[in-house]
């Protein structure tokens, strides 16, 4: 099974109001970058790479949770991460029942860091 069918059946298991969370953010992802590539890392986070990794996605009980690797070297001027900021390297964004998803910002962020990551390969 490769990554996108294992994020796929991770996305069916979620019966709640994680699922399409998680549908909704692959979905503004790969708008952000059509290049981006879906992995399956660390025994089973959906990670989204171009030129290295961008960002995870993870659903927990209470939360579904979006991790940017760099983070803390991308703007955020809309102010959409609110997890891990005091942290040097990542920051993320945690999205409980009912949140809306600012797509416009998170498409910046995700664009951001693909040019962040494609600034280091040169």
């Amino acid at each position: 099974m490769n990554a996108s069918e294992q994020i796929d059946q991770l996305i069916a298991g979620l019966t709640d109001w994680r699922g399409p969370m998680l549908v909704n953010l692959r979905r503004i992802i790969h708008e952000a970058d059509p290049d981006i590539v879906e992995e399956w890392k660390w025994m089973g986070t959906p990670a989204f790479s171009d030129h290295g990794v961008v960002c995870v996605t993870a659903a927990f009980k209470d939360k579904v949770k979006v991790t940017f690797d760099q983070g803390a070297s991308l703007p955020d001027p809309d102010k959409v991460f609110n997890n891990g900021l005091e942290g040097k390297r990542w920051r993320a964004l945690d999205l409980t029942e009912g949140d809306q998803v600012n797509e416009a910002a998170l498409k910046a962020l995700v664009r951001a860091a693909v040019d962040l990551n494609r600034a280091k390969v040169r």
